[in-house]
């Protein structure tokens, strides 16, 4: 026991004790992760983004999600990251991402720090996604919108990293497929599960 309590503390700090310019360069590794689902015809696919924001609270770091609302089209009640399809007036991915979060929970652009990119994965609604990593202030005066976002709350990265917290279920499809489908644990009253948890354990592992 005490063995396994000298691991889980070094793990912590070693989580906790990252710096910025260490987590940029693990972003820019050559790691790439496999999309857990099969994926989509490329004709179909629609380019989108998310912002996965980092922020230190109480020198831990911890990730920022959002629960969608009830009044959105898809996913309602769901937990996310900021994020959605790009539009044609967007420059790029990342300024998908950072046009998203400012809709969805009012953070300004210039309050962001981009730090680098996850591999682009698709989903089984036909969006190739482009996880974009940033660190954002912390405290922050968010606005949600309130016809997308109905809570945003954040995680620490200890805990999300504890394979403890988190699973695999099977989980049929509606073309007669089935796939593995990721959960968390219950986290303050939040879950997260599918493509929002898989990008969060994409990112655990290049953290690792």
């Amino acid at each position: 026991m005490i063995q396994l309590s000298i691991v889980i503390w070094i793990f912590r700090r070693d989580m906790d004790d990252l710096q910025q310019a260490e987590i940029v360069k693990r972003l820019t590794s050559s790691k790439k992760f496999i999309p857990p689902w099969p994926e989509p015809p490329a004709s179909h696919l629609r380019k989108a983004a998310v912002l996965i924001p980092f922020q230190r609270i109480d020198h831990q770091w911890s990730l920022l999600f959002t629960r969608r609302s009830d009044l959105v089209q898809d996913h309602k009640g769901q937990v996310s990251f900021p994020g959605g399809a790009q539009d044609m007036d967007d420059l790029d991915e990342v300024d998908t991402a950072l046009r998203e979060a400012k809709e969805e929970i009012g953070l300004n652009p210039s309050d962001v720090k981009v730090l680098g990119k996850l591999s682009d994965i698709p989903t089984m609604s036909n969006f190739l996604i482009s996880p974009v990593v940033a660190v954002i202030p912390y405290p922050y005066h968010f606005i949600p919108s309130t016809i997308e976002v109905s809570r945003i709350f954040s995680i620490p990265l200890t805990w999300l990293a504890d394979s403890n917290h988190h699973y695999e279920k099977q989980r049929f499809l509606q073309n007669g497929l089935s796939t593995r489908v990721t959960y968390f644990d219950d986290y303050d009253g939040e879950q997260l599960w599918g493509i929002t948890a898989y990008l969060t354990l994409c990112l655990i592992e290049l953290l690792l």
